[in-house]
């Protein structure tokens, strides 16, 4: 049985759980999100809590118990504090620009890469080589942060690339090492 589908979801102030059939929609201050509960789960809303208990005993239902779980719990979180993903530029000419709802990055490449940021989320300069991504749908912004990071992931020699906040890039010595 899945340990994280057992899990009791509490719910705070100032968020509402609502189930119609199979839609769990979560409102919060920040906003409000939607998820389409799978059909071997069962979720229940009791008092300030939410469950979620597989309707039988096969291995699809528990493995997607612990999936609902944790995609209510991330619902949660997003519409009552939200989520940020910091991310770096590390290089000689490498930085970041937000233009309204663009993000011109200048990553060593011949022309600057213009990224259009989604309606639900919002990006943050706070410095040259420095921008934060938040919203309130977790996968959405991790998403987004990734493929900023594409542009050009860092690379282990120099270290040069964009890294998310607080990535550790591990470092490979040269060729003069080999000696």
């Amino acid at each position: 049985m899945s340990r994280i589908g057992n899990r009791k979801i509490a719910i705070p102030n100032g968020v509402s759980v609502e189930l119609n059939e199979n839609v769990l929609t979560v409102k919060g201050a920040k906003g409000a999100l939607t998820l389409n509960i799978h059909n071997l789960v069962e979720v229940k809303i009791e008092e300030n809590t939410v469950l979620t208990i597989a309707k039988n005993d096969s291995k699809e239902a528990n493995i997607n118990v612990g999936t609902m779980n944790s995609l209510i719990t991330n619902m949660i979180v997003g519409v009552s504090e939200g989520y940020s993903k910091g991310l770096e530029a590390v290089g000689v000419g490498y930085r970041f620009q937000v233009n309204g709802n663009k993000v011109n990055v200048s990553a060593g490449y011949s022309n600057p890469v213009i990224v259009e940021v989604p309606a639900d989320l919002k990006v943050e300069q706070v410095n040259n080589t420095e921008i934060t991504v938040s919203g309130i749908d977790k996968q959405k912004v991790s998403e987004f942060a990734a493929n900023i990071r594409k542009i050009r992931k860092p690379e282990p020699y120099k270290g040069k690339g964009i890294r998310y906040k607080g990535e550790y890039v591990r470092r490979k010595e040269g060729k003069k090492a080999a000696k």
